[in-house]
Order: C-alpha cells, then structure tokens, then sequence
C-alpha cells in the first residue's frame, strides 16, 4: 500500500463532551478508538496523527487560573505545548499497546509541533476561539480585574468565556522532520491541538497567546509533507447539506468545485463543518489527492470507499 495518510482526529477520540477527564479514562477510549487506526498500518499505510485538545487545554488554562495566587500562570503556547506532550504519550501508548496484541513492530513517535502565523492575522484583532469553562457576570468581572488582557464573550447567553485569536496555519516548522520519520516507516503523532503557534520576530520565532483550528493545520502538514490523503474524523458519519433541517442529505463523494460552491453559500457553519470543509480545499488546491471526512468509527470503511464523504479534485 504505501500511501502516506494524515489522519486529524477529532476530541471524541479521547473523551466525549460530560465525561471524565481522567488519564486513565482517557487512555481507554483512545484505546479503544485507535482500532481502525492500527488496521490501517497493518494495511501499509503511512500515517501521521493529528489531534484535537481543545477541552484538554481548557483544564490546564483554568487550572493556572484557580492556582495564580501560588503559581505563575502559564501562557497558552506553553499549554498547547504541554498537552502536545502528555496527549501525544496517551495516543502512542494506546497504538503501541494494541499492536503489541496483534504481533505488530512499529514505532510510534510524538513530535511536539511548532506551526508558523501571520503576526498580522486580522484574528489578533478579534479573537474568537472561545476555550474552557462558563462564568457568571460577576464571576467574569473579578478574573478580568485580576487579569485584564483575558476576553471574554457572551456565549447565547449561556454564560461567558474566554476567547482568544484564532489565526490561520502558514507552515509546520517540524515538517521536515515529520517527513522524514514517516518516510522512515514510523507512526508519527504530531501538530497537536492545531500546533502551537509562534511569529516571525527578530530573525527567530515567539510563541503567541491563540488556539490554531487543527483541521486547518492538519491540511497544511499534510501539504508540506507531501501525503496524498487527508482524513479528518469527526462525530458525524457524512458531511450533510441543510444539516438539523427536513431537507438535510448527506454528501458521499463530491467534486472540489462542488463542495466549494456549497461552502461559499453557507451550508456549513464556521463552529462545527465549516474548518473541516476549509481544509479539505486548501488541501485540494495544493495538490492532494483525496480528502474523507467521517467519524471514527467509519474511518476504516470509508478509506476502503464504504462511507464516509470523499472529495476530490
């Protein structure tokens, strides 16, 4: 087989919304999820895992917040950096583990991932990307006094929560290295919650206080790397036009000009289909060959061409 696949999955892979967030729960649903993954390498495929962190990276930002009066608090670079490290452990634990019980001898390495942006990305200007827990009013204005560069929003009048920029990917700074250990035959789990995202400064690099969408960063590895498929998991077996209305229909295979056409009318909105749909183009327009979205649980069917929604040139 040989075909190098990147692979983005998505939060559900480790911990569904309500559940616990122990290591040890955690640990066994990325077992138990991570099943069509190892029978894809046992196929041949080479394959790099991306992944969500989005509530993972909440705790840790809450909990240096809840700490601040005996701890320094951490920026979020430094906490998508360690999220990377310890969700990285987890994956490669889980696929380390159940090809042990299927005779398999593959390396798994995590490659804590850097991912460049514009330091004049207009989100800077408007941060978005709300992240952690809910707050009352009152609740909102005491961490503002104590930490005035936070914002927050309003969200549906649920409560507030901190938002923060969401710039878009410009290149993978590990990728060379990615590359080569894929190329190499290792399993390769890297640009963690989108990559921690670093600036141009001073003929070097500074990390920045934002949150990349990692479907987006999934698209630009997979294009610097040189894969012919991206895969990107999520909780939804198809992307669907009219999706919650009496109309909706699912998509299964569409032509890049068509999904195109139906992103720019609208049909997927930003906060859920939207970045995956973003990706699969840029993907596309920069040379890929074959762009699945689906859940985790088809991921195996639809490579094979049972399921899923497949766009293509």
């Amino acid at each position: 087989m040989d075909r190098k696949v990147v692979i983005a999955l998505g939060g559900n892979a480790l911990r569904s919304k309500g559940e616990t967030f122990t290591i040890e729960h955690q640990y066994n649903r990325a077992k138990r999820s991570l099943v069509p993954i190892v029978e894809l390498i046992r196929e041949g495929y080479r394959i790099v895992i991306t992944h969500g962190n989005g509530p993972q990276v909440g705790v840790e930002f809450f909990r240096n917040i809840l700490a601040r009066d005996k701890y320094p608090p951490y920026p979020l670079d430094v906490l998508n950096a360690e999220t990377q490290g310890w969700m990285g452990y987890i994956i490669s634990l889980a696929i380390t583990n159940r090809m042990a019980e299927l005779n398999m001898r593959r390396h798994v390495t995590t490659v804590v991932t850097r991912v460049i942006v514009d330091k004049n990305d207009p989100a800077f200007r408007n941060p978005t990307k709300p992240i952690g827990n809910f707050f009352t009013e009152s609740e909102m204005l005491e961490l503002k006094k104590k930490f005035p560069s936070l914002v927050f929003k309003n969200d549906a009048n649920r409560g507030y929560r901190v938002v923060v920029p969401s710039p878009k990917p410009l290149e993978v700074l590990e990728a060379g290295e990615i590359k080569k250990l894929v190329d190499d035959g290792e399993i390769v789990i890297a640009a963690g919650g989108g990559g921690i995202p670093i600036i141009k400064e001073d003929g070097g690099f500074r990390g920045v206080e934002a949150v990349i969408d990692k479907d987006l960063a999934s698209a630009v590895l997979a294009r610097n790397i040189g894969a012919e498929k991206l895969v990107i998991l999520t909780e939804v077996p198809y992307v669907y036009l009219d999706f919650g209305k009496p109309t909706q229909r699912e998509l299964r295979e569409v032509h890049l000009d068509e999904i195109k056409r139906h992103y720019a009318e609208g049909q997927f909105p930003p906060g859920s289909m939207g970045p995956k749909v973003e990706a699969a183009i840029e993907f596309l327009e920069n040379g890929g060959d074959e762009v699945i979205i689906t859940s985790l649980d088809l991921s195996l069917e639809a490579i094979h061409g049972k399921g899923g929604t497949r766009i293509v040139p």
